[in-house]
Formats: C-alpha cells, sequence, structure tokens
C-alpha cells in the first residue's frame, strides 16, 4: 500500500527542537519564502524583527488572541491514576478531555482531585483515549480549581520532567493572550512584542485579533490514511468589526498576514465562496491539505511544525509542498530552531 503521508515526512535532529524560546523574542530567526511561478521559491533568512519591513503598508495582521489554560490535571478513579488533558467545553457544559488509562473509565464513574473539593463525573468515554466529562463547578469557581490543581499541557517534545517552570508560565502565553480557553499556545504569536507592534503600525500594518481556543488535538498525529484522518473540532469567534476590517483590506489591495495556523484555519473556516469574511462563531475542524483553495489568507507567519503532521500538510497546501520540503531542509541544515518555542517561517501563498 502507497504511503499517502511520505510527501509530508523528514528526519528532525532531536538537537533541532527548541525547549525555550529565544530572548529576546525579536531575535529568533525567520526563513521567508517566497513561491514563485518558477520551479522553485526564493528563500531568505532573516530575524522576527525584519517583519515590518518584510510585509507592506495597507497589509493587515491577524493573530489569535485566545489564552492558554491550566489543562492538564492528574484525578484518581477509586487506586487507579488517570492523566486528563482538557480538549474543548461542549454546549452542554460538559468538557470533551483526552485521558490516560481512558479504558478504565465507565459512563457515571466519579473522578477526584488529590484534596480539592472539585469532582467530575464520567458522562462517556468515546474511545480512542477521549472521554465526555462534567465537573461539579463551572465558570470563575472551575477557572480557579484550573489554577490551583492543573498545569499547562507543554507539547510532548518539550521535555520538563518536574512539570512547567515559572518561566514557562511566562512564555507559554502570547502578547494577543485576552480570552482564555486554549489547550496549547498559538506558537507563532509567541514572538511579538511591544516594540515589534508599534514597529509595524509605524510600517502602516494595521492589526486585528480573532478567537481560537486551539484544543489538545493538536498535539496528535495522523495515525492513518489522510482520507481517514479527522481533525478535532475547535471553538472560535470572528467579530462584525474584524471580519469588516479584513474585508476592506482586501477591497483596497491589501494583504491579509496570518499570525500562525490557527488564525488561518479560522479566517478559511469563515470565508465564503468569493472569499469575503462574515462574522462567525462555533466550532471548525476544517483540514487543510494540498488541493485546497484559499480565500481568505495572503501570508502566513508560522512556527516550524511537526513531520507527518497536519499542520506540516497545511503549509504544503499555502506554499507548495515541494517549496516546503526544500525550505524545511535548508532550516535544518541552517541549524534553525523547531516547533512551539522556535523559530518561524513567513510564507507568501503559492500562485
Amino acid at each position: 500500500m502507497v504511503d499517502d503521508m511520505a510527501p509530508y515526512d523528514f528526519h528532525l535532529p532531536e538537537s533541532r527542537i527548541a525547549t525555550h524560546p529565544a530572548r529576546p523574542r525579536e531575535s529568533a530567526r525567520l526563513l521567508h519564502v517566497r513561491p514563485t511561478s518558477a520551479s522553485q521559491a526564493v528563500l531568505n533568512t532573516h530575524r522576527i524583527a525584519d517583519l515590518p519591513t518584510l510585509l507592506r503598508p495597507g497589509d493587515l495582521l491577524v493573530a489569535n488572541n485566545t489564552e492558554v489554560i491550566h489543562a492538564k490535571l492528574e484525578a484518581m478513579r477509586g487506586q487507579a491514576r488517570i492523566g486528563i488533558t482538557l480538549d474543548r467545553p461542549l454546549p452542554g457544559g460538559t468538557w470533551h478531555v483526552l485521558a490516560r488509562n481512558a479504558r478504565k473509565l465507565r459512563a457515571g464513574d466519579l473522578l477526584t482531585f488529590g484534596t480539592d473539593c472539585v469532582t467530575a463525573e464520567v458522562v462517556a468515554n468515546e474511545g480512542a483515549g477521549a472521554a465526555e466529562l462534567r465537573f461539579s463547578v463551572e465558570g470563575a469557581p472551575f477557572d480557579a480549581f484550573l489554577e490551583r490543581c492543573g498545569v499547562l499541557a507543554l507539547p510532548p517534545y518539550i521535555a520538563r520532567p518536574q512539570g512547567p517552570t515559572a518561566q514557562d508560565e511566562r512564555d507559554y502565553r502570547t502578547i494577543f493572550s485576552r480570552y482564555r480557553g486554549a489547550v496549547a499556545a498559538p506558537t507563532a504569536g509567541l514572538h511579538f512584542t511591544p516594540d515589534l507592534l508599534e514597529a509595524l503600525a509605524q510600517r502602516g500594518i494595521a492589526q486585528r485579533t480573532v478567537t481560537l481556543h486551539v484544543g489538545a488535538g493538536t498535539f496528535l498525529p495522523v495515525r492513518s490514511s489522510l482520507a481517514e484522518h479527522r481533525m478535532h473540532a475547535e471553538w472560535g469567534h470572528i467579530d462584525e468589526a474584524t471580519a469588516q476590517a479584513i474585508n476592506t483590506t482586501r477591497a483596497q489591495g491589501g494583504r491579509i498576514v496570518a499570525v500562525g495556523t490557527t488564525s488561518l484555519r479560522l479566517l478559511e473556516s469563515a470565508a465564503d465562496e468569493n472569499g469575503l469574511i462574515h462574522p462567525w462563531r462555533g466550532e471548525t475542524s476544517i483540514f487543510i491539505r494540498p488541493g485546497y483553495r484559499f480565500r481568505a489568507v495572503d501570508v502566513l507567519m508560522t512556527n516550524f511544525h511537526l513531520p507527518r503532521s497536519t499542520l506540516f500538510m497545511l503549509v504544503c497546501a499555502f506554499a507548495g509542498t515541494t517549496n516546503m520540503q526544500t525550505a524545511y531542509h535548508q532550516a535544518i541544515t541552517d541549524r534553525m530552531r523547531f516547533y512551539s518555542y522556535g523559530d518561524a517561517c513567513l510564507l507568501e501563498r503559492q500562485p
């Protein structure tokens, strides 16, 4: 059987995985990928601080303003220890979660969290490590519970044997953070600082934010064929003023620059056939891979992604599979830093 994941596979030396961000954040490297009508893209290496000179006056930067929560919990079902990672809230007030030792869970089971008074009832075991839980508190008391008992769900490739550090608490949040609900940080946004935003504004590049609460499914690899893979749903929101600003920018000849794949996926979910963005609220499970026709985004700033991941497929769809294979090969050769705390690339959409 032909492996349809083969074009998205590559060898990444473990030494290229960043376990801490660059300091200052603008000092991280930025690989600019410009597809052409010829066979090969133009690749140039810059710094994040150079971003204002790489964009154009009249462009619109769109970032994700979600804020990461303490989504990782340790629960007990009797004497059995169950690892819980919150994924997303469900309309009825329950939570979709990913669970270690999930096979031990049964509907009606009660989970406890150390000496804390909060409990969770198992509503359903969905199989494949997923479950639905109803916690005994909601709203502000639930937020306080997560602060007491939860920790950041750092990606598994950021080794923290003793758990996330106080520095991670500061590093794993973006300057755009406003609305709590994400399990994972929208990592392209980690590179931005007040000085960089001011430099962009001085250059005539406007800024807007949207909300997509990144779920635990972002860490899951593709375990089946492309045809069988199903994306986890994530909740997002685009308000009317932001939708209007995006449409006005396009009408005036400016480009829409998505900060991160999360912003891009939300914008593409909200775009109609003509590329107009409408106010939007709800869940999206859009799966973007080569063959997808982009309607909303012209430029994408994003970190370097895992091999055989849906996010690497997305950047291949955006800038071309061969171009991205070449770009990642150059990034690895040039010892650029990969994944959440790593360097970034600035991708222009292939013609």
